[in-house]
């Protein structure tokens, strides 16, 4: 009885690990060349980011955490791009998974780069739903469409990968 309501829970945990990424009141899942979700959260600096208030700029939103090789890595990349581009209309936040009560190690991580960062437990309204890889970033056009989902891969992101992704965005019309 025990064996089978354990397999029973496994499946539903395979299952929904499996799920896509919902938005909280939508039945679909966030696709690619559609609206982004919203995102409110305030940031390690007391400020709020609004992904809806940043159409017209090309937006990534890295989720990441401390405790993650990979995202850390991934850090100084992300970083290398915002301070190239960010004056010509990039914008970028770095929300971390990482509980409440890690914020110091949070803070500290942050000090090295310039992009703005959060806790996800932070969030007034998370349309992304929960983060089931790290490191995860997406990437969004100046019309507010979501152009690219990266999840962890063998071969790591570069500057040049990201530049090619995110240039072209940054050098068309927004609407």
């Amino acid at each position: 009885m025990i064996f089978e309501a354990l397999r029973k829970l496994g499946f539903i945990l395979i299952w929904s690990a499996a799920l896509p990424v919902l938005e909280p009141g939508s039945v679909g899942a966030i696709e690619m060349g559609r609206a982004a979700p919203a995102l409110v959260i305030q940031q390690l600096d007391g400020q709020v980011f609004d992904l809806a208030a940043l159409k017209g700029k090309v937006v990534l939103i890295d989720f990441w955490a401390s405790w993650c090789p990979p995202c850390r890595a991934e850090m100084a990349v992300l970083d290398a791009l915002y301070r190239r581009y960010h004056s010509q209309g990039l914008e970028m936040i770095g929300v971390s998974t990482d509980r409440p009560r890690d914020r110091a190690e949070v803070q500290k991580a942050m000090q090295s780069f310039g992009y703005p960062a959060a806790l996800l437990n932070d969030a007034k309204v998370n349309g992304f739903g929960p983060v089931t890889a790290l490191p995860l970033l997406f990437v969004i056009d100046p019309d507010g469409v979501l152009r690219a989902r990266i999840t962890p891969d063998p071969t790591p992101i570069t500057e040049e990968s990201l530049t090619g992704m995110v240039r072209p965005l940054l050098l068309s019309d927004p609407r």
